[in-house]
């Protein structure tokens, strides 16, 4: 199909979020429900894109292959201020949020 001139990469969907992700890298996402230390396997590869292998694409999800990560730690973002405010009302509104997010280690896959 398509020949691949880069290296190890692939398009997983995680967290509700889509990653691009490459072997021994750090990726942060919305928070995983997993202790630190545990290994989880990620089977909902849409792409996979090994060096000197075609490029295979999932129709949504590639079947019988996963790739390991490592959970690292769970931490929350910076901090986000919500401000509203209502001229001549004298209405207003100020909130904070703050997004709980885990960080994970990608094996070789």
């Amino acid at each position: 199909m398509y020949k691949n001139h880069m290296t190890n990469y692939a398009i997983i969907d995680i967290a509700g979020t889509q990653l691009w992700v490459e072997p021994k890298r750090y990726y942060s996402t919305n928070k995983i429900n997993l202790e630190v230390g545990k290994k989880i396997a990620l089977q909902r590869i849409l792409l996979l894109s090994k060096e000197g292998e075609a490029i295979k694409i999932g129709q949504p999800f590639l079947k019988g292959l996963s790739i390991n990560a490592l959970i690292l730690r769970h931490f929350l973002a910076p901090k986000v201020i919500v401000y509203k405010m209502q001229p001549k009302k004298k209405t207003r509104r100020k909130r904070g949020h703050r997004q709980h997010l885990t960080t994970f280690l990608i094996d070789n896959f």
